[in-house]
Order: C-alpha cells, then structure tokens, then sequence
C-alpha cells in the first residue's frame, strides 16, 4: 500500500511573511477575499495587519467574525451564506485552529454544496471538488491547520466535536509570521504549543507513522521543546522558532494520523469549551505512560529530542519514562495545570469516555483500546 503525502502549494516562514499574501492573490488572479477571524483578534488590531496588507495592495475583502472558539456549525453554515452573498473569490482565515477550520469548512461547502448540512462532512467525506482557495495566516504556534487536511466543528446540539478528514480543504498557501503571534498572552502561547508537542509525539508514535513523517515528527519535538520556554517568555526567537516547529508538527500529523490523547481532549472542548491545547497537555503524559508497550523504542527518540542525555545507555523502561518525564517537566514550567479536576465532572465520564472511542483519532492510537480503559484514563486525571 502507498503511503500518500499532502502539503500546501506554497508556504511562507518568517517575520514578514504576511506582506506576500498581495503577492499570491495577484499572481492567482484573485479579485475579493473573505476574511475569516475571530472578533477578538479583529478587536485586539491583529486581523488588522493582513487588512492592511490587502488595503495597501488595492484588493477588495469582507469581513466575517461570527466564529467560537469552538466553531460550530452554525458558524460554518451562516459563513457559506455570508461567503456567497459576498461575491468572494477566495478565503482568507485569520486566526487560530478555530477560524481556519472554519474557512475549510466554507471552502468545502461552496465547492460542493451537497454537504451543505456540515454534519456529512465528519469522517473522510466524498466530496468531489476542492475548497474554495485559502490563504491561511495563523495567530497562534499550535493547531498547524495551515498545513493539514482535517479540520474541527462542533456539533452544539449533540455535545461533540466532528472531526474532519479532506485533502481537498488543505489551504492552497500558509502564511506563518512570528510577528502575527506575538500579542498572544503566556496562557494561549503555553496551550497552543503544548498542543504542537502533542501533534508531534503523537503523530510520531501512531499506527499510520513510517520514515518521511517520523524525520517531521522528531525535528518538531525538538525544536518545540527547546522553544516554547522562551516563547512563553515573549522572547522573539522563541516565538520563531515555535512558528516553526509547529508548522513542522503539523507536516507530519495531517498525513498519518494522532491517537486517544486528542480522542479524549475533542470531548472536553464540546461539551466543557475547555481550551485544545490545554485538554492535550494535561492528557498527553498519562496517555504516553498508557501507549508505552507499543512504541518499542520510539520514546529513546522523543527523550533525545527533548534534549535528555544518556539514553542509549538506559533500559527500556529508563527511557520511556524520562521521556514522560520530560513532557511532564516542560507542561509544569509553562504553567499547565497537571490534572482534570477543576475541569471535568465525575458524572460525565462515561459519556466522555464513548464520545472519545467515537472520536476520528482513536484508531490511530499505537494501542488497541476501549471505552473501559478510556474511561479509566479520564478518571486517573480527576
């Protein structure tokens, strides 16, 4: 069987990366962007920047805000609405996961409105044309949605988060510049790249990894592990270099798959809106403890490039806990809470525990699992 890989026509990388987005819509022929960013960045002037870029260039856009931090599917439906009132050519998502899953789900509905109910696009959906064009600019180091094809809605009336698999949503250019992250608070700096790390051990251990996506993987590991304490700081290499590392996790993922911790986290967020990021680091190191026995020696490798000396000395067992450990140490300095306590009620474990079995991403876990062990995992953290 072939091992397929999807990456974006085109990508930028660096301080002023944004400036080419008048480049890419003059060299496609563009005529009018709709722009997708949350109402905080529009209130906080970071959407600003990309206007400015498109205001200087002479290009036409609209504006579209009415996005959750957990984008809904009212969200996307009013935005394909919105987009086809707006006489837009293009989309342009400005923001975290939350506006950029957003502005694929629009792409892919415009392209092919069959799937118009949102709710038939979970899973690996037939969809038969590609999105919408999309020029992607994230705000935060850690979703990598600007480089993947799967994108996140919630289902409000159900409580759970459909995750969907498309590589007709990837955006056709991504626009990664540090300098469009650096207004975000130490609390979002440390969930989102806890969530890279994630993005990267996950993606490294799962069942779909071989030799291309492990080379993204490890590189990611370490250039998130040696960069997030800084970023968090607000030091501007660290905010770089988390640009990148980030980027490079999300390379890897989007073609071979995750595993349980995001299965686990996607519940947390539909029905509590606990924040990604943080659910996937708080989860992340007892799942690893769980997955152990069936990673062989990949944790030699994640603790190596988490900058642990010693491995190749060490047994087995040595290495696969200094690797937790490292994970452990790193959450614990950028101000992660360790557990679920303050997050999760007892009673709804078992739904939790189901909608994680459910979820897109457990089948990519390294070990067969259940809801049994699912919910004991949950109850571990409470």
């Amino acid at each position: 069987m072939a091992n397929r890989f999807v990456l974006n026509e085109t990508s930028y990388h660096g301080k002023g990366a944004i400036q080419e987005i008048a480049t890419e819509a003059k060299g496609r022929g563009f005529k009018k962007a709709f722009v997708c960013s949350d109402p905080d960045l529009l209130k906080f002037g970071v959407t600003k920047k990309v206007l400015d870029v498109l205001d200087q260039a002479g290009l036409a856009y609209e504006i579209y805000s009415e996005i959750k931090p957990n984008p809904t599917i009212e969200n996307v439906q009013t935005g394909v609405a919105a987009f086809k009132e707006s006489g837009a050519d293009y989309l342009v998502a400005v923001g975290g996961g939350s506006s950029m899953d957003t502005a694929k789900a629009i792409g892919i509905i415009i392209a092919n409105p069959d799937f118009s109910d949102v709710v038939s696009l979970e899973g690996v959906a037939p969809t038969a044309k590609k999105s919408v064009p999309i020029f992607a600019v994230p705000t935060t180091a850690g979703t990598a949605a600007e480089v993947t094809i799967n994108y996140v809605i919630t289902d409000a009336a159900k409580n759970r988060k459909m995750v969907c698999v498309d590589p007709k949503d990837i955006p056709v250019a991504a626009f990664v510049d540090p300098d469009m992250m650096s207004s975000m608070p130490k609390g979002l700096t440390a969930a989102t790249g806890m969530d890279a790390l994630t993005h990267a051990i996950e993606g490294y251990i799962t069942a779909g990894a071989w030799e291309l996506s492990d080379m993204f993987h490890l590189k990611a590991i370490e250039i998130i592990s040696r960069s997030l304490r800084a970023a968090v700081e607000n030091d501007s290499q660290g905010r770089e270099d988390m640009a990148l590392g980030q980027y490079v996790a999300g390379m890897g993922f989007s073609n071979v798959g995750l595993g349980i911790v995001h299965s686990m986290a996607h519940p947390l967020g539909a029905l509590y809106d606990t924040p990604h990021g943080v659910a996937n680091a708080i989860i992340l190191p007892t799942v690893m403890e769980y997955n152990a026995q069936a990673t062989g020696d990949k944790y030699k490798y994640i603790a190596q490039a988490m900058g642990v000396k010693g491995t190749e000395a060490m047994s087995q067992e040595e290495y696969r806990k200094a690797a937790v450990d490292a994970v452990k140490k790193l959450s614990e300095d950028v101000g992660i809470p360790k557990d679920l306590k303050e997050i999760v009620k007892p009673e709804d474990i078992p739904f939790l525990a189901q909608s994680a079995y459910d979820d897109a991403c457990r089948p990519g876990n390294p070990r067969e699992t259940s809801v049994e062990e699912i919910t004991e995992l949950y109850r571990s953290l409470i």
